[in-house]
């Protein structure tokens, strides 16, 4: 008989999605079991940009230094070209032009890190919060009720099984997700729409690289694909396309036809390549209608696929595990109700269908003949996703992107940044995000922060106030720039009450009856009343 395991979240799925998402949760103090099938991580370098907003998350958590460093080997990489092959002409989608940061909206700032060198990092800091993951460990089966899911799981190099019984599960199992399939959860879109490999090869390249960019969109008539570096001098990723309907399959792609393709990339037929490594993997385009099934959440390419382009595969997946983790920790720590969780569903799939459109039509214009300068705005598709739910009192809005970016504080929208010193420290106000609610107010709030004590102790909720402002006037957090009240512009004793994935939840424009307001609006916004 399996030896039997009780934990209130199981994920399955070890890419950067499900590694997230456990990292957030233990961060909320949710204990929880993640299970890889894989037997480590994967030398392909997989995805690599890590968006301004993906940055502010993991800084918050103490992970920017170590995610920075791993991402040094591509520092200098900047720009997105399009050419016959690396030693003809360059025709640049976007150059290095392009700032990689933006100080006065977000503390994050874009890094290039692969996510092979990623993945160990939030593994271990994961682990250092409580979580459990275990590698070469697959689902065999899962059984949902109201009460929970009873989960199999084996060992695949010793084949014992054991039974995990979960409060939930999220589902971050890959778009082609088992889980997704097993809960006859339909996705809407065409499916895969290109099959391609990945080959890792050695190759000096630098007579034909006279700078390096992100990435190189190679079309000839011999052969189509990708080209991006690697943290390794002189070791490269390709991809390539083949077509299963033409009869063509990843066993075509031998180490000669590997090489032959390298080369014809290249625009060099006496180039001296090394293959180390081939993959196999599928494009697809598609949206699980929905994201909950019960006790179950799926999350990344199980809940949303697209193409590359813009980098808001990984980075969407991550930001999903960061909405939906403070939910499940408030609904399992018993200071939000049930319904809370629903809103995951509401606020990410509203999300993605828009993101969906807008990230094919950028693919399809990089893929275009026509060489056009590429004018999606990032700082918007970054930055100014907005909510409407249950879990945001007052939106104004009933769309995902205005037409411009909202800077200023409102219901639905990313917490604007601030610079503020603290102790003596400089940090941002995002860095106070990821654990509970903040509450922010100015320095002549003083019944805000009484309230917000008060408020949680009552509700087991976990709230912590903080009055913004002069050092002079004895402000929690000192305003470096002087920009509190132009970005929240909340009149003499207003409030901010902004949710632990740092969206602002709810304002108010007064301080009458501050603990009666605060614990009001928390609990409509956690759907315990």
């Amino acid at each position: 008989m399996a030896d039997e395991e009780r934990v209130p979240v199981l994920v399955v799925g070890g890419g950067l999605v499900g590694l997230a998402t456990t990292l957030f949760l233990a961060e909320q103090g949710v204990r929880t079991l993640l299970v890889d099938r894989h037997p480590g991580a994967s030398i392909q370098g997989r995805a690599r940009g890590i968006n301004q907003r993906t940055m502010e998350i993991y800084r918050a958590l103490g992970l920017e230094t170590a995610i920075r460093e791993a991402g040094k080997p591509f520092e200098d990489d900047w720009g997105v070209a399009r050419c016959e092959t690396l030693a003809g002409e360059w025709h640049w989608l976007f150059d290095d032009d392009a700032p990689r940061i933006w100080p006065a909206l977000s503390p994050g700032e874009f890094c290039q890190a692969d996510q092979n060198a990623v993945e160990p990092i939030l593994i271990s800091a994961a682990r250092e919060k409580g979580a459990e993951h275990r590698f070469n460990t697959e689902l065999v089966s899962i059984v949902t009720d109201d009460n929970g899911a009873t989960a199999v799981i084996r060992d695949r190099a010793t084949g014992v099984e054991e039974t995990v019984l979960a409060d939930y599960v999220v589902a971050a199992d890959g778009h082609r997700s088992p889980i997704r399939e097993q809960l006859g959860i339909h996705r809407t879109g065409p499916g895969v729409v290109q099959h391609s490999v990945s080959i890792v090869f050695r190759a000096d390249l630098s007579e034909f690289v006279p700078r390096p960019a992100l990435f190189w969109i190679i079309v000839n008539e011999k052969v189509g694909g990708g080209l991006v570096t690697t943290a390794e001098p002189n070791r490269w990723g390709m991809s390539v396309g083949y077509d299963p309907a033409a009869g063509q399959s990843p066993a075509d792609f031998t180490v000669e036809r590997c090489v032959a393709d390298v080369r014809n990339a290249i625009g060099r037929d006496d180039l001296e390549v090394e293959i180390e490594d081939v993959a196999a993997w599928e494009q697809a385009i598609g949206l699980a209608d929905q994201y909950r099934s019960g006790r179950v959440f799926l999350a990344g390419d199980a809940a949303h696929v697209w193409p590359p382009a813009g980098a808001m595969g990984a980075n969407t997946g991550v930001q999903d595990g960061y909405n939906l983790a403070w939910k499940i920790a408030g609904v399992v720590k018993g200071w939000a109700g049930e319904g809370l969780l629903d809103t995951y569903h509401t606020e990410r799939h509203t999300l993605a269908v828009e993101l969906s459109d807008l990230v094919v039509n950028r693919q399809m214009q990089r893929n275009s003949a026509e060489i056009e300068d590429d004018t999606t705005d990032d700082q918007l598709w970054t930055l100014g996703q907005r909510y409407w739910s249950s879990a945001v009192l007052g939106a104004k809005h009933d769309s995902v992107f205005g037409d411009t970016l909202g800077k200023t504080a409102e219901p639905g929208l990313r917490a604007p940044h601030l610079w503020v010193e603290r102790d003596g420290e400089q940090i941002s106000t995002h860095d106070l995000f990821g654990r509970g609610f903040v509450l922010f107010t100015g320095t002549d709030g003083t019944g805000w922060s009484e309230a917000a004590a008060a408020v949680s102790e009552r509700l087991s909720c976990p709230v912590k106030a903080f009055r913004i402002g002069s050092a002079e006037a004895g402000a929690d957090l000192v305003d470096v720039d002087k920009v509190w009240e132009q970005h929240y512009p909340l009149g003499a004793g207003g409030a901010a009450l902004i949710r632990p994935d740092g969206y602002v939840a709810w304002l108010s424009q007064t301080g009458d009856q501050p603990a009666a307001a605060l614990s009001g609006a928390l609990e409509r916004v956690l759907q315990t009343r």
